[in-house]
């Protein structure tokens, strides 16, 4: 069951005089990774004539770069995509053995390819007091420990991993104060820390950074936000937003072995699920701006548009279908109907007569166990009572059955058959 959503978004700058403008960069595709899946996807670019190359960057995001030959007045780019929003399970993943429990040692094989992800900010005052409080709270760390000395510390006295990352993201959800801030760029870890408050941003670096001093890779992410009116208010707790919304958003992923990169979004406090759509993920916040580039000075009216429109809905529990959908059903169910009628197909519905052993009814398989010894005597008998009742000279087979996942062998199926006429099918009872 899933919902299918329109999500448009438009970034128009509207120049007091025509100007040029350099190579542009746009990071607005969806990422290759991204759990939810793409339908649709277009890209509109004002002037129309311009030249356009889809690129990757290093670690892998699409990037549209965008040549102008002729000044203008004015910049524009619209992206419109259809997205499938199926619910997703954010703790739906495996940690490898030795990562179940936190903290742990990466592979040095990865060293080289994670290296870019654990450039770790400066320990300054507010930072620094922060980190300490960290380890007190939620690792237990009454007094400073050495990299070697935490990973010493016995497994039964460490917490599990997935509890430490939601501890961590929690806490920044309660500490900082979320604000729409308009100023460009991302503020420094200190600077969150002494405001105790800051956009997505602020708060996903300082996420970010975190993590990194902890011991874990991690990467800032730039991506959509999609938020939906759920069919029905929570009956203890918030009921999430009234209406269907989106908007640009920031988040971060620390990367787990055996679990890849997951995300997770300390504006909410939550792990990101299937509204969190990345569109850039870096090691650092200035490589995911959606649109970067160098243009003459001059005075820009700056407009922003984004809205999200529901497309498709799968009926479910919470909003079932229609009166009016339910007419076309059985409008249609009439119809078919008619048409098996005129063209004279019959139909039949069969069951399948249950039969328990009169000796042992409370036995283990006839009631929960799959097949027994006794159960498959017993059905063997009762099969050659039936043909020689029903169907004399017909054919006995004794052929393979079900097979079930997690079962390791399939099941065993008798069956009987025979002509209609009455004529012999087998004869040879041997």
């Amino acid at each position: 069951m899933s919902i299918h959503v329109a999500l448009h978004h438009q970034t128009h700058y509207q120049y007091d005089r025509l100007v040029n403008l350099g190579p542009q960069v746009v990071r607005l595709r969806p990422a290759p990774h991204s759990r939810t899946r793409i339908l649709s996807y277009s890209l509109k670019v004002t002037p129309e004539k311009h030249f356009i190359n889809w690129m990757q960057d290093p670690q892998s995001n699409y990037a549209a770069r965008l040549v102008f030959d002729q000044p203008t007045r004015e910049f524009c780019v619209e992206v419109d995509l259809v997205a499938e929003m199926s619910v997703l399970n954010p703790f739906d993943f495996f940690l490898e053995p030795q990562a179940e429990k936190f903290p742990f040692e990466y592979d040095h094989v990865l060293d080289h390819e994670l290296d870019p992800f654990q450039r770790k900010c400066w320990l300054t005052p507010q930072f620094t007091k922060y980190l300490t409080a960290l380890r007190r709270d939620v690792l237990g760390e009454v007094k400073r420990r050495t990299k070697k000395q935490r990973l010493e510390v016995p497994e039964k006295d460490k917490p599990r991993t997935i509890d430490f990352l939601v501890a961590v993201n929690q806490r920044l959800w309660k500490d900082i104060k979320y604000l729409i801030r308009l100023e460009p760029g991302v503020q420094t870890p200190e600077e969150t820390l002494k405001k105790l408050s800051g956009s997505c941003r602020d708060s996903a670096w300082l996420l970010c950074q975190l993590f990194r001093h902890c011991g874990l890779a991690s990467r800032f992410v730039s991506g959509y936000l999609i938020q939906l009116k759920p069919d029905l208010k929570s009956l203890d707790g918030p009921s999430g937003t009234e209406k269907d919304f989106t908007d640009l958003h920031a988040w971060t992923e620390v990367y787990l072995p055996g679990g890849g990169w997951i995300g997770l979004d300390p504006t909410s406090g939550l792990l990101a699920g299937e509204g969190h759509i990345p569109l850039a993920c870096t090691p650092d916040p200035t490589s995911a701006a959606p649109i970067s580039g160098a243009l003459d000075e001059c005075e820009c009216e700056f407009s922003h548009e984004m809205r999200v429109t529901r497309i498709y809905e799968s009926p479910r529990v919470t909003k079932p279908y229609t009166e009016e959908q339910w007419q076309r059903i059985e409008i249609l169910g009439h119809a078919i109907d008619g048409d098996l009628k005129k063209n004279d197909v019959r139909l039949t519905m069969g069951g399948e007569p249950t039969f328990v052993s009169i000796d042992d009814p409370d036995g283990a398989e006839w009631n929960f166990t799959a097949v027994s010894p006794a159960k498959r005597v017993l059905s063997d008998k009762l099969l050659k009572r039936l043909r020689a009742k029903f169907a004399p000279n017909s054919l006995v087979h004794y052929g393979q059955g079900k097979w079930y996942p997690g079962e390791s062998l399939p099941r065993w199926a008798f069956g009987c058959y025979w002509r209609k006429d009455g004529l012999p099918v087998w004869e040879n009872d041997a």
